[in-house]
Formats: C-alpha cells, structure tokens, sequence
C-alpha cells in the first residue's frame, strides 16, 4: 500500500537510527496478523465451497427489518463453517488461499520495512487490515507507516519500489502453480448463471502461452489463481504513478517533482477513461474505484527527500525492470459482469 512519507525539517540527523520495536507494537501488529489469517482463509473457503444454504432471519418486528441483513450473514457464515468442519478439503483450500495471498501482501511490506530499517528510516511494522470474508479476499491488504522523512533521493526510490518488486517476486510462483494446476472448464448450471469473470493480467497469458495451459472463465475457481491474481491487482494499484503510491516514489525519484504532478494527472485522466469504457463495455464500475482511490492519492502532496543525488545506472535499470512488472501486471479491465 501507499507509505505516506514526511517533509525533511531543518536540522533532521540523518544518522539517527531506528527506535526498536515495543511489546505492544508486536501485541497489535501480531493480533491484526492473526485476525487477517482468519478472514483471509474463510474468504478462501467462499471462493471454492459450494452454494450452502442458510436459515431466513425472521421479520416480525421493525428491529428485525433493522438486523435483517448482518443476521443473515451471520446466519449464512454459521453454516458454512459447519459445511466446511464436516469437509475439511474445503479448509486446506482455504488455508492455501490465505497463506499465499499473505505472503504476497508480507513480501510487499516487508520490502518497504526492511529498506526503511537499511536507511535508518523510523517505519512501524506492517499493519493487516482483515475484512468481512464475503469480500473477495478477506482484507483490504496491508501498510506501513513511516514516522521519519526520507533522507535522500536513493533511499526514496529503493523504499519506494523495494515492496511491489518484492511482492512480485512472491506472486509469480504463485502464478505459475496456479495456472497450472487449473481444472478443466466444466458447463454447469452455475457457471451458466455466473455474472463476474475475472480477466487475466499480462502475467498469466504468457504464463498460460508458454505452459501450454489455456485459461478459461468456466474453469473451477483455484485457490492459488485468485491469490496470484489479487496479489497482481494490489501490485499493478501500488505501482501507479500518482501521488505517494509507490509507483508514485519511484516517479518521484526518477524524475523529480514537476514531472511527479504532470505524470499523475495524467495517470489519474487515463484511469477514469477506463473506468467509463469499463463501465460501458464490461459492465463493471470497479475502474471508478481505482479512479476516486487516484483522486484521492492526488491530494496528498509528496515532500522532496533532503538530498537529490544522481540516481546512477543500476537504479534506472531497476526502474525499466519496474515499468515492465507494470505492464505484466495491469490489465484495464480486470473485471467483467455479464
């Protein structure tokens, strides 16, 4: 996620180091972890189990019209955890859905925390924000925060892209065992009915191109797909080159502040045509959601680091090697209703 970054104040130490984490930073960050583990494999759960059904809340009251919608979930998640204790290959499913997508989202902050601590920069532990299971995946990813402004142009970059790079370098494995362990498409009812296709990235085609494996929307849902396939969407969010996004870092590092807000205005008017043509040919608003998250990312200025050093060779090649994860990554309409 975004790493909100702070203004150089006069007189800052550039040699000061880190303060050492605290038993009760380990507490919250530890119980935040654990919580995501919870929602994230339930969430895996719902991905693979069947339609389960639940008993009706009552309407009698006006209280009961008032509740009528969290009981009703309550009641429906009450039986599919029954469904899934008496069908325990349903729980390993979703375990493998946790573990993977998790290790993405970790892999991604702790790249940031790791170049934070390299630079001395003062940043917490990575935060896990878990979310109601009937969400696609079970949390609303994961971040950290840096309490210290960032002392140079390099170290802006490295902390800036050290996650999504990281990140990456989890998903594709994951990628890979997901496409190929992809079932043969099956024709049932169900998928007959099915409204919401997820579109393949750049990533998975050539994955599916040169494994010989072809993707196909009525194929069973695959625990290891889907973990790939969010972990790609978070990645290709972060990497937009807007505001303190990561993506918006590195811009930043590379090629200063001027061409910062040009850059992101312009990234920002690309997404919300997208977001129309994806409304209007896919039938998902979900591209409005990338567009207010950019508005808003667009608002929040990104102070200059205190030195603005060369960036150097090795950098820029980084930079080329992140614009290519980019585009293998992003795909403009990540989400079809039909």
């Amino acid at each position: 996620m975004a790493e909100s970054i702070r203004t150089i104040p006069p007189g800052f130490n550039f040699e000061r180091t880190a303060p050492a984490i605290s038993a009760r930073e380990w507490r919250l960050h530890g119980s935040l972890l654990i919580l995501t583990i919870i929602t994230t494999t339930l969430a895996g759960i719902i991905l693979v189990a069947p339609e389960v059904p639940a008993p009706t809340p009552p309407l009698a009251t006006p209280l009961d019209y008032l509740f009528y919608i969290p009981l009703s979930y309550l009641y429906w998640g009450a039986e599919l955890v029954k469904y899934a204790i008496a069908n325990p290959h349903l729980i390993a499913e979703g375990a493998t859905f946790s573990a993977s997508l998790l290790a993405i989202l970790f892999s991604h902050e702790m790249g940031h925390y790791l170049a934070c601590r390299y630079y001395k920069v003062d940043a917490t532990l990575p935060y896990f924000i878990p979310a109601p299971p009937i969400f696609l995946a079970g949390t609303f990813g994961a971040f950290i925060k840096i309490r210290s402004p960032i002392p140079t142009r390099r170290s802006l970059f490295d902390i800036g892209l050290a996650g999504p790079l990281a990140g990456f370098v989890v998903a594709l494995p994951v990628a890979v065992a997901g496409i190929l362990t992809v079932g043969p498409p099956v024709q049932t009812a169900a998928s007959e009915g099915q409204l919401i296709f997820f579109n393949d990235p750049l990533l998975f085609r050539l994955i599916s191109k040169l494994a010989g494996v072809p993707l196909d929307p009525n194929s069973p849902i695959n625990p290891l797909y889907m973990a790939a396939w969010i972990g790609l969407l978070v990645t290709s969010l972060n990497l937009m080159p807007v505001g303190q996004l990561d993506g918006g870092h590195g811009t930043f590092a590379v090629f200063g502040g001027r061409a910062h807000r040009i850059i992101s205005r312009i990234a920002f008017i690309t997404v919300v045509v997208l977001a129309i043509l994806g409304f209007w040919l896919h039938n998902s608003p979900s591209g409005f959601l990338y567009a207010v998250l950019l508005g808003i990312m667009m608002k929040v200025p990104h102070p200059p680091p205190g030195v603005m050093e060369p960036l150097g060779t090795k950098r820029t090649v980084i930079a080329i090697v992140t614009l290519i994860v980019f585009a293998l990554c992003f795909w403009p309409f990540p989400i079809s209703i039909r």
